[in-house]
This record gives C-alpha cells, sequence and structure tokens, in this order.
C-alpha cells in the first residue's frame, strides 16, 4: 500500500507533520548511534566463532580501520558492559554482548532473506543488509520475516 497525499494533512505539501518528522529523524539518530556498537558485537562473536579469538588486529582488518580506532571503541563497549578484554589475550563478549549480537545476526538475516526473496542478488543483498539492518523498525522486520516465510515455505 503507498501512502497517499492526505496523510500529510496538506495535499499540497511535500512536507509529513512535524511530530511525524521529529520522530524519524530522531529515531535515525539512535540508529546511526547504535550502528557501530551492533557492528563491532556481531563481528567479535563471528571472529570467536569462526577461530575460537577475536582479537583487535583481526577486527581492524575486517572493518578497514586503524587498530587505534578499534582500541578506542573496545574501550566503549568494555565500559557498556558488552565486552570483556584481557591483557594479551582475545577479546570477550559478556552475556550482554552475546545477546545484542545474536539481534543483530537475526535482523541481518531477516532482511537479506527478503532482499533475496525480492530479487536482489546474494552479493548485493549481502551488503545492503549490512546498512539496512540497522536502520528497519521492528514492525518492518516483521513484516520481511513474514513475507520471506511466504515465499520460502
Amino acid at each position: 500500500m503507498i501512502p497517499d497525499d492526505s496523510a500529510r494533512g496538506d495535499g499540497d505539501s511535500l512536507l509529513v507533520d512535524p511530530s511525524t518528522h521529529m520522530e524519524s529523524f530522531r529515531r535515525t539518530r539512535h540508529n546511526r548511534r547504535t550502528e557501530l556498537v551492533e557492528d563491532y558485537v556481531e563481528l567479535i562473536a563471528d571472529l570467536i566463532e569462526d577461530g575460537g579469538e577475536a582479537r583487535q588486529v583481526d577486527i581492524a582488518l575486517r572493518l578497514g580501520v586503524a587498530q587505534p580506532t578499534v582500541a578506542k571503541m573496545l574501550k566503549r563497549l568494555a565500559s557498556d558492559g558488552y565486552i570483556q578484554q584481557r591483557r594479551y589475550r582475545g577479546i570477550f563478549l559478556t552475556d550482554t554482548g552475546k545477546q545484542l549480537a545474536e539481534q543483530s545476526r537475526e535482523r541481518h538475516h531477516i532482511v537479506e532473506s527478503f532482499l533475496c526473496a525480492i530479487g536482489i542478488s546474494v552479493e548485493t543483498a549481502r551488503i545492503d543488509a549490512e546498512g539496512i539492518e540497522h536502520h528497519v523498525s521492528p514492525e518492518t522486520l516483521e513484516a520481511f520475516r513474514l513475507f520471506v516465510a511466504k515465499t520460502n515455505p
């Protein structure tokens, strides 16, 4: 269903009502703040699952950033309770970090599956899902999940 102009109030205006506009920008700002945290935690979980450990150097390589950038984010993740770092050892997820990683993986999988279901190539779907997954609402995510379930019984 495509929204009609009457939902905006004034049929001539291209602007949505102020409260809706404000809410969409508020949510977008929040999602941008949590996007990096989710990406790091998900990557740490993947590295641990794949090779038994997550190291700062591997995170930097995978994300294409400098090690000092990773060190700064790891400090933030530790202070927020998502990881534990042990000197001369790897990075470990706390229970909270594991939970966030699982939620992020699930959201990514649903978005990627949806994009593939509508005809997007697997490679493009994987790349696009990486951005979309952080900005999709629970309502939209559930619609994606239901659509995929209907098309892939």
